[in-house]
């Protein structure tokens, strides 16, 4: 099996990686079913990467369609220990203009036809989320952001809706009554499953505009957000390769490596041989194989 350092998952708009040394592509077939696309695998500033298009080839795949939990389980196999997750998002405050660049730090899921845990039949886990993201990763985009040309904001809330359709007033309304600063259809879902599969988790979200509470401003389209993602894109294809330069070797600086620690209250001897086998890459650490 090869090996990557960083996995990155692109999203509306940002379906390929430019820079990569030494590319190729490989298929991987994981006990949750096929990832979304082949993963693209190569070198950034001396870095193991891998990069996965979330929508697939042509962005075949609505958000509901998207197959997270082997999406990111691909990444785990590669040994990933970073991911880093770009999407488009609303705005849902007057700050956050389209174009900007937003690094949140708690999410508010409000899907409901996701698979969202990697632990079912015959065992149980329950993962600290109280910081969905992570805090050293948050700072270090944050600062590298503004070299590269992006106007980068750290925290705020991402409302994950369920979509595929856009928001209607109401919705936007109410979201920005709760105090939601962005709105999208992705993230929540990989920022929990990052998590049981300790990764330190980075969202990059690309505000493409305003969603539909802002009177002033035009409804949201497919046209205006295209628009506004490609020179969201083009910023992020320059702050990458910056953050494969400057990632830590290190993850001592956050606790993301040992989320599941003490998260897992099955008792060992109660799993079935079968869900054991299954999710050995993710729990073998904590319970030894019993074969």
């Amino acid at each position: 099996m090869e090996y990557a350092e960083i996995g990155i998952v692109g999203g509306s708009g940002f379906y390929k990686l430019e820079g990569l040394e030494e590319a190729h592509s490989v298929r991987l077939k994981t006990p949750f079913g096929a990832p979304s696309e082949k993963l693209m695998l190569g070198r950034l500033h001396g870095r193991s990467l891998a990069f996965l298009a979330r929508h697939g080839h042509g962005h075949r795949l609505n958000p509901s369609e998207v197959n997270y939990r082997a999406n990111l389980y691909a990444m785990k196999m590669l040994k990933v220990e970073r991911l880093i997750s770009i999407t488009a998002v609303g705005s849902l405050k007057e700050e956050l203009r389209p174009g900007d660049l937003v690094i949140p730090d708690q999410y508010v899921d409000q899907t409901y036809q996701r698979e969202k845990t990697f632990f079912e039949k015959g065992v149980v886990a329950h993962v600290p989320l109280a910081e969905p993201t992570c805090p050293v990763l948050g700072r270090l985009a944050q600062r590298l952001a503004g070299e590269a040309g992006l106007t980068a904001h750290l925290g705020g809330t991402y409302c994950n809706m369920e979509g595929p359709q856009f928001s209607s007033r109401a919705e936007s309304e109410a979201n920005r009554r709760m105090g939601h600063a962005l709105i999208g259809m992705t993230q929540a879902v990989e920022a929990k499953l990052a998590r049981e599969l300790e990764m330190c988790f980075l969202p990059l979200a690309l505000v493409t505009d305003y969603d539909c509470w802002h009177q002033a401003e035009q409804a949201v389209t497919v046209e205006m957000v295209v628009a506004n993602l490609k020179q969201g894109v083009a910023g992020v294809q320059r702050l990458l390769p910056m953050l494969a330069r400057e990632l830590p070797q290190s993850r001592e600086a956050c606790s993301c490596a040992d989320a599941l620690s003490s998260s897992i209250i099955t008792a060992p001897a109660l799993i079935p041989e079968k869900t054991y086998r299954k999710l050995e890459l993710i729990i073998g650490k904590y319970i030894p194989s019993r074969l």
